[in-house]
């Protein structure tokens, strides 16, 4: 147990260095990765409290496998404008974005 407080304080510690990105219009923002960890934090405490074990160890836990999946399910070819249209690059640079039937259009 003496181990795991550590690791803990180690693991919240890099989440907060890691938790905010700036956009390239300089607006700051949660990233997926903080926000993983946020929900998965909060479910493991919840399976920590219906289960009867350790709630602290349940979102330590939890805070960990959502901050990994945040990272995987991140989208670096996505981005968005001012106005939050969402746009891409495909592997030959050029931007496109999709239509409401899910076809690329290239600008």
């Amino acid at each position: 147990m003496k181990m795991f407080i550590p690791a803990v304080m180690l693991m919240s510690s890099a989440g907060l260095l890691a938790g905010c990105t700036t956009d390239q219009y300089g607006n700051q923002h949660a990233s997926r990765e903080l926000k993983g960890a946020g929900i998965g934090a909060a479910g493991g405490a919840v399976v920590g409290v219906l289960t009867g074990g350790d709630v602290l160890a349940g979102a330590a836990i939890g805070a960990g496998a959502g901050a990994i999946i945040g990272a995987v399910t991140n989208d670096n070819n996505r981005y968005e404008d001012r106005d939050g249209r969402r746009y891409y690059y495909d592997n030959q640079g050029r931007r496109y974005t999709y239509d409401r039937s899910g076809r690329r259009r290239y600008r």
